[in-house]
């Protein structure tokens, strides 16, 4: 199993649905954290309808900060939109996915970002086997 980490900024978007992808599509292969790097302290509602679209309850995830994940070495953290915002963690190899803020998105627009990251993720799990 590789451990993944994915960090935005509020971990209530972006890297909440890149974990509920790496839950869904990497079942038995990945285990999978998020985090904020300035947490929300809640998942968005739009993230949570999105995810409820594709059978995923996004409800049970938390906003959490990164003194809250596992201090271990990941073999991936993988950034998504933060930048320069997201501190570095250990890990073995580092990306960061250029994917912007949803938050303010009609849903329509939401979604499109939101089949993004799924692809994304998709696409980590090729890469990784």
């Amino acid at each position: 199993m590789k451990t993944i980490l994915f960090v935005c900024v509020e971990n209530s978007c972006r890297s909440q649905m890149a974990e509920a992808f790496g839950h869904m599509l990497g079942q038995g292969v990945l285990d999978v954290y998020s985090s904020g790097s300035a947490p929300s302290g809640q998942v968005n509602p739009k993230a949570i309808s999105s995810l409820a679209e594709l059978d995923y309850d996004l409800s049970r995830h938390v906003s959490k900060p990164l003194s809250d994940i596992p201090q271990i070495e990941y073999a991936m953290a993988i950034t998504l939109g933060c930048g320069d915002e997201c501190p570095n963690v250990r890990a073995t190899h580092r990306e960061d996915w250029k994917i912007p803020d949803p938050k303010h998105l009609d849903s329509r627009a939401f979604n499109q970002v939101r089949d993004l990251i799924r692809d994304r993720v998709a696409d980590l799990l090729v890469r990784l086997a």
